[in-house]
């Protein structure tokens, strides 16, 4: 539960304290829908001219993993959006993330391709999006040969065991103690994705805040009830 001000009536929730987004090993479930893209990232040695492209929808835990891989290789961080703007030879020198790499402005395909011309065969280049390259939206010819020709690894949907699992995480980085029960509650009866549920656990905080009360069955309940409505 949340922190409460000492003028708040039990079970009141007062403080919409901040999202606390952890990205530590111990806070990433392994699972059978990840491991194969575990095993992929465990090592760079088979990877086809040091490159590789993450797959996986949105929520799927991606972005967990892409950063415990920078961590683990020294590797910069750059969303594909922000790419335009790096300085290519600089970020060349090491290894590289290129997050969403399906949402690459037009205007930063030339800096893709030259970042991967420098980097092929020496540095390890890991690219993550929620399609494969045959559906970017990509104008530059051979930009397209050379992300149709990177190995791919790929987060498959979630099972029962990795949807608790996360659900539980996502109450603990808002800082919120959920009764066991509630968890049970939730997994039967919601959209089955991490983004699912990422949506799912912000609803019920932004509810539970807004009518001063605890995350509980009932409040799930009630708000589940509301979204079947028509």
């Amino acid at each position: 539960m949340r922190a409460k001000s000492p003028g708040a009536t039990q079970g009141q929730l007062a403080f919409d304290l901040p999202v606390r987004t952890a990205y530590l090993r111990a806070d990433f479930f392994a699972a059978p829908s990840n491991a194969t893209a575990l095993t992929a990232l465990a090592t760079t040695a088979g990877w086809p001219a040091a490159r590789m492209i993450l797959l996986g929808p949105a929520g799927s835990g991606k972005t967990h993993l892409a950063h415990l891989w920078a961590t683990e290789q020294g590797a910069r961080l750059i969303a594909a959006t922000d790419l335009e703007t790096q300085d290519l030879p600089s970020i060349a020198a090491g290894p590289v993330v290129i997050e969403d790499a399906d949402t690459l402005p037009r205007a930063a395909e030339a800096a893709l391709f030259h970042l991967h011309n420098l980097m092929q065969g020496r540095m390890p280049l890991l690219l993550t999006a929620q399609s494969p390259p045959r559906d970017w939206p990509l104008a530059l010819p051979d930009l397209v040969s050379r992300m149709q020709a990177i190995a791919i690894t790929r987060i498959a949907a979630p099972d029962d065991a990795l949807l608790a699992a996360v659900l539980v995480k996502l109450f603990t980085d808002r800082q919120i103690a959920v009764p066991p029960n509630l968890i049970a509650y939730l997994i039967p009866r919601m959209n089955r994705s991490l983004h699912a549920a990422a949506v799912l656990v912000a609803a019920l905080d932004a509810r539970a805040l807004a009518q001063g009360r605890p995350v509980t069955r009932a409040l799930a309940a009630e708000y589940l009830a509301e979204q079947d409505d028509p």
